[in-house]
């Protein structure tokens, strides 16, 4: 089911346990990483102080680019989708400074709705 949903673009949690060592030397004193999700190869994730997009590049996913959003920067984030028949979702996050949103493009699954709810908690 794992590799169905990356294929359909669906973000599958991601057990927080198996990323805390590729993640351990980004995290600064006190920060914990709370949710996780994967997004074909990208990931969110989601501490207690910012979210961390990280995008693989290439064929092989050897370049992988760290994106660190301290909550307070994000100034608004958006979901959309055509409707109940459309089979994809994206999510739009407005980062201070910047003048296009971050975008990602989500599968028809609840998931999107579970990373809304996580910016909504952090941002709101």
């Amino acid at each position: 089911m794992g590799l169905f949903n990356a294929i359909m673009g669906n973000a599958s949690a991601v057990d927080t346990e198996k990323i805390q060592g590729e993640f351990q030397p980004m995290l600064i004193e006190g920060e914990k990483i709370e949710k996780a999700f994967k997004l074909i190869r990208d990931m969110f994730v989601f501490t207690n102080k910012r979210l961390i997009l990280v995008d693989k590049q290439g064929l092989t996913g050897s370049k992988v680019d760290y994106q660190s959003i301290p909550y307070h920067s994000i100034t608004k984030f958006s979901k959309e989708s055509a409707g109940l028949l459309d089979l994809d979702a994206e999510l739009k996050i407005w980062v201070r400074g910047e003048a296009m949103p971050i975008k990602k493009q989500f599968g028809k699954d609840n998931n999107i709705n579970e990373v809304y709810m996580i910016l909504s908690q952090h941002i709101l």
